[in-house]
């Protein structure tokens, strides 16, 4: 890896310490008590994981954050766990993953896939949610899962995701994700061109999306990201997957933040679809242990 990639990486992660994106949307959940921690095994050792207790009888939502498959911070997501636990009454699992430049492709893939077939041998109904690069890393999770038949999700949510790491960025890109960043990601988490194009690296690219679960697939219109989520939410409901397709107008990657009272009506309907597919009963808490 390049220095300057090494130098650039460093300081992601340094600021991902101070990232308070998600602070205002901190609607419902602030109250509940922190996530209890634990450890599953994956082939690429234990990953921890934040568990977000819900009630008792409700599935599991396994989320995966963002940070461009170089920020190792869990902890930036928690405004959106806390808030499905409190409007859906789910259990969220928030998985701390391992990250470039300590590990690269497919690594990160392979520990999610892992984590949500471990989870999915002990509750009934697992669903998947991730944000930028963990939208992809969600995506990616069901197909594998598909693939491999090692548990059949019942939901997933991509947030503003990246689902096409063959495509060259090009510097005429407008936008907060700049192409260098984009650059950087290929050069560092996916090293090996060949593998960029791969399903598990790209779905949109995947040669078939049937059989995978319903979708929720939000963009923002002026992310660079969006025709990523577009053509996975056409290419599904090409593949007869229900797809739920929402686009905020006239806002960048940060889709949520930038317009705090649509934001309210979005997360209103992923919750909707998170209730609807993995249910919650009313009242008493659970854990996960």
């Amino acid at each position: 890896m390049r220095a300057r990639d090494h130098v650039a990486v460093w300081a992601m992660r340094a600021t991902a310490r101070t990232v308070r994106y998600g602070e205002p949307l901190r609607f419902a959940g602030s109250d509940l008590p922190r996530p209890l921690r634990r450890r599953i095994d994956t082939r690429h050792g234990r990953v921890p994981v934040h568990v977000y207790a819900g009630r008792p009888g409700a599935g599991v939502l396994v989320h995966l954050h963002g940070g461009a498959f170089l920020m190792r911070r869990p902890q930036m997501d928690d405004w959106w766990c806390r808030y499905l636990v409190a409007e859906t009454g789910v259990t969220v699992v928030n998985v701390d993953f391992d990250v470039a430049p300590r590990t690269s492709f497919p690594v990160a893939h392979e520990q999610c896939h892992d984590v949500a077939a471990s989870l999915a041998l002990e509750h009934d109904r697992v669903g998947l949610s991730g944000f930028s690069s963990g939208g992809g890393l969600a995506a990616s999770v069901a197909l594998q899962a598909r693939d491999r038949r090692s548990f059949r999700p019942v939901l997933q949510v991509l947030g503003c995701p990246a689902l096409d790491l063959a495509q060259e960025p090009q510097d005429g890109d407008p936008g907060m994700i700049s192409p260098a960043l984009r650059r950087m990601v290929r050069r560092v988490y996916f090293p090996d061109p060949l593998t960029r194009g791969s399903a598990y690296a790209s779905p949109v690219l995947a040669d078939s999306l049937a059989g995978l679960p319903p979708a929720v697939v939000l963009t923002g219109q002026l992310d660079v990201l969006r025709d990523d989520g577009r053509r996975y939410a056409d290419r599904l409901r090409e593949a007869g997957v229900e797809v739920v397709y929402d686009e905020t107008p006239h806002v960048d990657h940060y889709f949520l933040t930038e317009d705090p009272a649509r934001a309210r009506r979005t997360m209103a309907l992923v919750a909707g679809e998170v209730r609807r597919r993995l249910g919650a009963p009313p009242r008493s808490i659970a854990t996960v242990s």
